[in-house]
């Protein structure tokens, strides 16, 4: 299959988001390892990871803003080189720190088959839920370098899994079919933070061209045969 060159990105499977200890555990969120690893065992031409990676005064924090409650509360953020572009986004625990355990890749992840892993959420001012870049664009402040790394292999294809499907994962593959990727969400093999509000999520990401597929569909099987 000359003009398919699949990649996979694992978004987050990091143990400060999966159960039993996590401090923003996702409910079941360790669950989709096995599924994971299976998919790492395939073909891709690029297998790539990601990681929050926060510093200790990281924006996205309820316990840097005075009176503010994770998961409940928002915060305006504001674009440092254009204050007339800002965004809105929800308060959380303090999670992935830099050096942590709690930001590290959960031991059951076969990590030696990853080609690259990626930190993002670098920037203490941005809140950045997307692995490709954060959600300004005059100017951008963070990439992360995925989208250079998809170019360099060729990549037609993009499959994404990992945590949280309502949050990182959902950016992730809006932004790969934004940047003209056949892209790709693998149902089983993640979790949302806000299972209730799933469904309509689901909607939202195949509106934007994005397949929602099973392990035991098509789009995945054609993986084990791909040369």
């Amino acid at each position: 299959m000359p003009n398919f060159r699949p990649a996979l990105i694992v978004i987050d499977l990091q143990e400060d988001f999966c159960p039993p200890n996590g401090s923003l555990a996702v409910a079941n969120g360790r669950d989709i390892t096995p599924l994971i690893n299976k998919l790492l065992a395939s073909p891709f031409v690029t297998k790539i990871a990601t990681k929050d990676w926060h510093p200790t005064d990281h924006i996205s924090f309820a316990a840097n803003h005075k009176g503010k409650s994770p998961f409940e509360d928002f915060v305006t953020i504001v674009n440092p080189h254009n204050e007339s572009e800002t965004y809105e986004s929800r308060l959380w625990p303090v999670h992935c720190v830099q050096g942590t355990p709690g930001a590290e890749l959960i031991p059951e992840l076969h990590i030696g088959q990853l080609d690259t892993i990626l930190e993002k959420g670098t920037d203490p001012r941005v809140e950045m839920y997307s692995p490709f870049y954060d959600p300004f664009t005059s100017p951008r402040i963070c990439d992360s370098g995925l989208m250079q790394a998809l170019k360099e292999k060729q990549v037609t294809d993009v499959y994404v899994v990992g945590l949280a499907a309502d949050y990182c994962v959902k950016n992730a593959v809006i932004d790969a079919a934004k940047e003209g990727f056949k892209t790709y969400l693998v149902e089983e093999c993640t979790r949302p933070v806000d299972a209730l509000a799933w469904p309509e999520c689901k909607k939202e990401i195949e509106a934007t061209g994005v397949k929602i597929v099973s392990m035991d569909g098509p789009e995945v099987r054609r993986l084990m045969t791909a040369q």
